[in-house]
C-alpha cells in the first residue's frame, strides 16, 4: 500500500512540474495497475486460506462429535448384546428346568397310574390264606401262576430324542450325548437311529473329544452306510484326524468324501479344507 501511494503521488509530482514525457507517465499508471492488480491477488489469496482454516476448523469439530457420538453408541450397543446374552442365558435355564420337570411330573403320573393299578389289583383279589405262598420262578412268576403287576411304561423314545436334540442346540453336550443314547437303547432300528448316532458324534466333537468322535462317526458309517448322515459323519471325521494331529488320515478321509459323494455340501466343505492344507482335488 505504502509503495502504490508513493508512485501515485510520484506520478501526479512529476506530471505536475512537466518533467516527464507522456511515455513515462503511461507507464508509471501501468505500474500502478498491476500494483493494484498484485493487491487484490494479495487479498483474494488471505481470503482463501481463511476460509479455508474455517472450514478445517469446522470438519475438525464435526470429526470429533461425530466420534463421540460413535463411542457412545458401541457402548450402548455392548450394553444390549450383554443384557441379550444374559437373557438368552436365563430363557436356556428355563426351559431346561421345564423340560426337566415335565418328565419328573410325567414320571410321578406313572408312578401314580401304577399304584392305582396295583391298589385297584389288592381290592379285587381273593381274600388271603393262611398258606405261605410260593417262591418266584427265575422269570419272576409265582410257583402258583399268578402274574406280577407289569413295570411302567416307558417314556415315548422320539421324545427323548426330540429333548437330546434341544440339549445339543443349548449346548448341553454331555446330556445329549446321554439322551441320544438312551433312544438308540430304546429305539435302535427307529428312522431317527442314524440321526442320533450322527448328533452323538457332533456332541463329541463339540467338547473336542476327537478320538470318541472318531469313532462315534465310524459307527454312523458302519451301521447305517445307506444314511444321508453318512457324507457329514466322514467330513466330521476328517476334521478330528486333523486336530489330533494325524493330517494324512485325516486328508484322506476328505478326499473319500469328495470322490464318494461329489455333489454333497460335505464335499464343497471337504475341498475347501483340501485347499487350505495345500491339496490340489482337480
Amino acid at each position: 500500500m505504502k509503495m502504490l501511494r508513493l508512485l501515485v503521488l510520484s506520478a501526479v509530482a512529476l506530471a505536475a512540474a512537466g518533467c516527464v514525457s507522456t511515455s513515462d507517465f503511461e507507464a508509471a499508471q501501468r505500474q500502478i495497475a498491476e500494483l493494484q492488480e498484485e493487491l487484490a491477488n494479495v487479498k483474494r489469496t488471505a481470503a482463501g486460506k481463511q476460509d479455508v482454516q474455517n472450514v478445517n476448523t469446522r470438519i475438525a469439530e464435526q470429526t470429533e462429535t461425530l466420534l463421540k457420538s460413535n463411542a457412545t453408541l458401541v457402548a450402548k450397543v455392548a450394553e444390549i448384546d450383554d443384557r441379550i446374552a444374559t437373557t438368552q442365558g436365563g430363557v436356556e435355564q428355563a426351559n431346561y428346568r421345564m423340560d426337566r420337570l415335565a418328565q419328573q411330573v410325567s414320571e410321578v403320573q406313572r408312578g401314580f397310574t401304577s399304584l392305582e393299578a396295583r391298589v385297584n389289583a389288592l381290592a379285587t383279589a381273593p381274600a388271603p390264606t393262611s398258606v405261605v405262598p410260593a417262591p418266584a420262578d427265575p422269570a419272576g412268576t409265582p410257583a402258583g401262576g399268578q402274574m406280577t403287576v407289569p413295570a411302567p411304561a416307558n417314556e415315548n423314545p422320539n421324545d427323548t430324542y426330540q429333548a437330546a436334540y434341544r440339549d445339543y442346540q443349548r449346548g448341553n453336550f454331555d446330556l445329549a450325548i446321554e439322551g441320544f443314547r438312551d433312544f438308540l437303547r430304546a429305539a435302535p432300528n427307529s428312522d431317527l437311529a442314524d440321526n442320533a448316532a450322527y448328533w452323538m458324534g457332533e456332541s463329541l466333537f463339540s467338547q473336542k473329544k476327537y478320538r470318541e468322535a472318531i469313532a462315534q462317526f465310524d459307527s454312523v458309517v458302519t451301521r447305517f452306510p445307506r444314511s444321508d448322515k453318512v457324507p457329514g459323519a466322514l467330513l466330521k471325521k476328517g476334521y478330528a484326524y486333523i486336530s489330533v494331529g494325524e493330517r494324512a488320515q485325516g486328508i484322506v478321509q476328505l478326499q473319500y468324501v469328495v470322490h464318494e459323494h461329489p455333489k454333497s455340501q460335505e464335499a464343497s466343505l471337504a475341498r475347501q479344507r483340501l485347499k487350505q492344507l495345500g491339496i490340489d482335488t482337480n
